[in-house]
C-alpha cells in the first residue's frame, strides 16, 4: 500500500468555559488534522492539538515538519508495514509531535484498508472505563464541576489538576471528596509545579488524602533523586512529561518507577503500544493520558486504552466534553463511566468535512505523492 496524497486541515473548537492550564488560560483548542490517502483509495486521518508548550510546534511548523521532513521519507514505502515505516522515520531524531500525528493517521488508514477497527484488531475490550479531568479553579468550583460530571456520566475516577499551591490543592481535594462521596477514586497531576524539595511532602499529603497515584509533582528524571523520592512514598508516582518512549521508560523503571501515562496524542500509537508491552511485562500501572483531544483523537486514544488490561487506570481521554463543537459525526457516549467502542473502522470515514470547513482556521494545504 503506497501513499499518493496528503492534506492538512486546521480547526478551532471553542470550550464551554475558559480553562486554566499550567501555563495559559484558553477558551478553545486549535488543531491540525492530517489526511492521508493510499493508491487504493483508503483514507486515514489524525489530529494534533497545537500548543507549543506541549509539543514544541505551532500550526505551520508542525505541518512543515510532517510535509517537508517526514512524508518524503515514506516515498515508495509500503505504509501498511509498520516496521518498514518505523525504520524510515527512525533516522529523523526527535520530532515527537510530527511523528505522532503521522503515525496515528497511518494507523487510521490501515484500519480503513482492513475494514476492521484498531481496538478489535489489537484484541482490545469493547467497553473502556474513562475518567474526567477537573482543571484548576477555586476549590468550590472544582468540587461543583466534579459533582456535576459524576452525576451526569457516572465517572468512578477523577483526575485532579493540582499545582495551585499545596494548601489550595489540599482544599480542593477536601471539597471534592465532600461533593462526590467516598466511592469515587481520584489522583492528582501537579504538572511539575513544585520543587524537588517540596515534592516528597506534597506527594505524601496527596496520598494521605486518598490519591491512587501522584503525577509529576516535580520535574521527574530517571535518576537517583527519583529513586529516593519514590522509595519514600506509600504509592506510585505517575511518570508523564519527561518520558518520551521505551528507552526513557526503561530508565525510569530502573530508578523504581511503576506507573506511566501513555499518550497517543503526544507520542503516537506505535510508541505507546510499545510502552504498553514493557509496562505489562513489568506489572506497572498505566493510564491512557489526556492530550487535549477532540472526539476524533479520543476514539484513536481509546483503541490503545482498550488493550491496557486490569492494571490500568480509567482512560483520561474525555476532554472532548469541554468542547462546544466537534468535527466528527460520532461523539463518544459515556454511560456508567465507560465508553462502548465503535463498530466502524476508521475515524476518516466519520469526519464531517462540512464542519471542518466551517471551523477551519487556515487554508487547506494538499500535496500529491505519486
Amino acid at each position: 500500500m503506497r501513499l499518493v496524497r496528503s492534506s492538512f486541515h486546521t480547526y478551532h473548537l471553542p470550550y464551554s468555559r475558559p480553562v486554566k492550564w499550567s501555563d495559559i488560560v484558553e477558551e478553545g483548542g486549535s488543531f491540525l488534522l492530517l489526511r492521508l490517502e493510499s493508491e487504493e483509495g483508503h483514507v486515514g486521518v489524525a489530529e494534533m492539538v497545537t500548543k507549543p508548550t506541549w509539543t514544541g510546534f505551532g500550526m505551520q511548523s508542525l505541518a512543515a515538519a510532517v510535509s517537508e521532513v517526514l512524508l518524503p521519507r515514506l516515498s515508495g514505502a509500503d505504509i501498511s508495514d509498520e516496521t518498514q515505516v518505523a525504520a524510515k522515520l527512525q533516522a529523523i531524531p526527535g520530532m515527537h509531535a510530527p511523528k505522532a500525528l503521522l503515525d496515528n493517521a497511518l494507523w487510521d488508514l490501515r484500519a480503513a484498508a482492513q475494514a476492521d477497527p484498531l481496538w478489535r484488531n489489537w484484541g482490545g475490550v469493547s467497553r473502556v472505563p474513562v475518567s474526567y479531568t477537573v482543571t484548576r479553579q477555586a476549590p468550590d468550583l472544582m468540587a461543583r464541576q466534579a459533582a456535576q460530571m459524576v452525576d451526569r456520566y457516572g465517572f468512578n475516577v477523577l483526575k485532579i489538576k493540582g499545582g495551585q499551591g499545596v494548601e489550595q490543592d489540599l482544599s480542593a481535594l477536601r471539597a471534592l471528596r465532600a461533593a462526590v462521596g467516598d466511592n469515587v477514586g481520584f489522583y492528582v497531576d501537579a504538572n511539575s509545579a513544585y520543587s524537588t524539595g517540596v515534592a516528597q511532602d506534597y506527594a505524601r499529603a496527596m496520598f494521605d488524602a486518598g490519591a491512587r497515584v501522584v503525577e509529576d509533582p516535580c520535574a521527574l528524571l530517571p535518576n537517583h533523586d527519583f529513586a529516593m523520592l519514590q522509595s519514600a512514598l506509600p504509592g506510585p508516582l505517575l511518570v508523564d512529561f519527561n518520558c518520551w518512549g521505551v528507552d526513557d521508560m526503561r530508565q525510569f523503571m530502573a530508578s523504581g518507577a511503576r506507573a506511566f501515562s501513555l499518550k497517543p496524542g503526544r507520542l503516537g500509537l506505535s510508541a505507546t503500544r510499545a510502552m504498553r508491552r514493557i509496562a505489562q511485562d513489568a506489572q506497572a500501572t498505566t493510564v491512557t493520558g489526556m492530550f487535549g483531544e477532540s472526539a476524533l483523537g479520543t476514539w484513536q486514544a481509546l483503541a490503545l486504552a482498550s488493550t491496557l488490561g486490569h492494571l490500568s487506570l480509567p482512560a483520561e481521554v474525555t476532554w472532548f466534553l469541554e468542547m462546544r463543537e466537534q468535527v466528527l459525526a460520532d461523539i463518544p457516549r459515556i454511560q456508567g463511566g465507560a465508553i462502548d467502542m465503535p463498530v466502524w473502522s476508521s475515524a476518516a470515514e466519520r469526519v464531517d468535512w462540512q464542519r471542518v470547513q466551517r471551523l477551519r482556521s487556515a487554508p487547506v494545504v494538499e500535496k500529491n505523492h505519486s
